[in-house]
């Protein structure tokens, strides 16, 4: 054997897996296959159930016909958007009723990994922990920076004719009103006793999952060995859990175009002033500049191989985030690509569901953005301590933001209080393009996330039990990308 190349020895091995017996000692003669043709891949990609291509062409579909109605359809019936979504909301639902048992079997699952490892569990929860608030912090600072000396230039004062008839409703001003009530201090108490549930059984109907979370890690901790009935329970859980997913995901570009097409009939083109452009313009280019240029380089020198190759063979989970506007939502398929990268599943299976949870730079990005644009359009200046006090706070509400669509839009309310910026229609204005802008905050969340994942596990070199990787292979349901050892970090 030693004189036998070393790409002949890895086909031996493969083939002796692929092959029958009676082929396998064919190797040392059989041709090596030919590579397919990029249109012979994008085919094989297209006919595959969710593949990522499908929810690409599913996506531009929707805005489309949706750009095209509303150019041309100047009264859209009010039934018409509210009919149309229901395919996706049903389909949006079903994977966030999929999403609370997830992050309960991953999170117990993930701790008693973490357990077997002592030390080195350990060093993996701060490598992950450290690398959320360290992006986190970036994203914010990079976005006061942008804005203070380029957004906010660019915007103008809005008229108070303008603004008070963008917030003419009387029920969302009485909304608005009662957020603009809510004190520092109250977020604040709020977030901590959010981490400790008063009732279990409360916290699981209401979904809060930073108590869901804490409650699974005691859970996951307090397990005795591997015999432990509740252990085996968990585990048949996590079992059916995938085989829903899986469906699911197979099903996602009919749920992503029901979930965009609704949405873009509420668009009115004309609507978009300069101040609303800058908002938008600025808070993408903002996450552009962190997810292209921050974390790669943060990747990279974690890693040292290519980010941008990593980041588009992940591209099922940010394109799936963009579609459903939810972190959570898209768990279940953010972990299938970590795994189809190799990386290790008790890697994985911590940072992931607490990426979700608490690392939204993508959201830290766009606090920023948007209490500026409110203030700049009422004629306020922000001073510089107004800026730290904006940072601070982004930080404390992008952790204390929920997974779920739009939820950053109270907290907005508070962080423009604390700076003295009234609520007024300028807000309005921005609420009504905040689903369009959410998807990209989503988007980059969930790309930090994977990012993040990659990087520890290089970081700490981490690697799962052989016992652990035999068990998860049982039972469980792969695609095409999991058995390609070409998406490996």
């Amino acid at each position: 054997m030693a004189d036998i190349p070393p790409e002949k020895k890895v086909a031996s091995s493969d083939e002796q897996v692929a092959n029958p017996p009676e082929y396998a000692s064919q190797d040392s003669i059989s041709p090596t296959p030919e590579k397919k043709s990029f249109g012979r891949r994008l085919l094989n990609e297209l006919k595959k159930p969710g593949s990522a291509l499908q929810i690409v062409i599913s996506a531009a579909l929707a805005i489309a016909i949706g750009l095209i109605v509303v150019s041309t359809v100047d009264d859209i019936p009010e039934a018409v958007p509210v009919l149309l979504s229901i395919p996706g909301d049903l389909w949006l639902r079903a994977l966030k009723a999929v999403v609370l048992p997830l992050i309960v079997t991953a999170m117990i699952l993930a701790v008693q990994r973490l357990r077997e490892m002592t030390g080195s569990g350990r060093k993996m929860a701060l490598w992950v922990i450290g690398w959320y608030v360290a992006t986190t912090l970036i994203a914010i600072i990079q976005s006061c920076i942008m804005v203070s000396q380029v957004w906010r230039r660019l915007m103008t004062e809005m008229s108070t004719d303008e603004q008070d008839e963008a917030f003419s409703d009387e029920d969302e001003e009485e909304e608005l009103k009662s957020r603009e009530d809510t004190k520092i201090h109250e977020v604040v108490l709020q977030m901590f006793q959010s981490l400790i549930p008063k009732n279990i059984v409360s916290s699981l109907a209401e979904d809060d999952l930073l108590a869901i979370i804490i409650t699974s890690i005691v859970v996951g901790y307090l397990i005795q060995g591997p015999n432990s009935y509740i252990l085996k329970l968990v585990k048949e859980v996590e079992r059916m859990i995938t085989i829903i997913i899986t469906f699911l995901i197979h099903m996602a570009p009919i749920g992503v175009f029901f979930l965009i097409l609704p949405n873009l009939f509420k668009l009115d083109i004309k609507d978009i002033g300069q101040n609303l452009g800058i908002l938008i313009g600025g808070s993408i280019t903002d996450m552009s500049i962190h997810l292209f240029i921050v974390l790669p380089l943060m990747f990279f020198a974690a890693t040292k191989s290519n980010p941008y190759t990593y980041w588009l063979k992940n591209s099922k989970a940010w394109i799936t985030a963009w579609g459903t506007a939810s972190s959570a939502a898209t768990l279940s398929v953010t972990l299938r690509c970590a795994k189809a990268r190799g990386i290790p599943n008790m890697v994985a299976k911590f940072a992931l569901p607490l990426g979700c949870l608490i690392n939204m730079d993508g959201t830290a990005i766009y606090f920023p953005v948007i209490v500026v644009f409110m203030a700049t359009t009422q004629g306020i200046t922000l001073s510089g301590a107004d800026y730290v006090i904006i940072c601070l706070l982004s930080t404390l509400a992008s952790i204390g933001t929920t997974p779920i669509p739009s939820s950053s839009l109270v907290l907005t309310v508070m962080i423009a209080s604390a700076v003295d910026v009234p609520v007024s229609g300028s807000y309005a204005i921005a609420v009504a393009f905040d689903w369009f802008l959410d998807r990209f905050r989503t988007a980059v969340n969930v790309s930090g996330d994977l990012y993040a994942a990659g990087a520890v596990w290089k970081l700490g070199n981490f690697a799962d039990p052989d016992d652990y990787v035999e068990d998860e292979d049982v039972g469980q349901i792969r695609d095409d990308d999991d058995a390609d050892s070409t998406h490996r970090v």
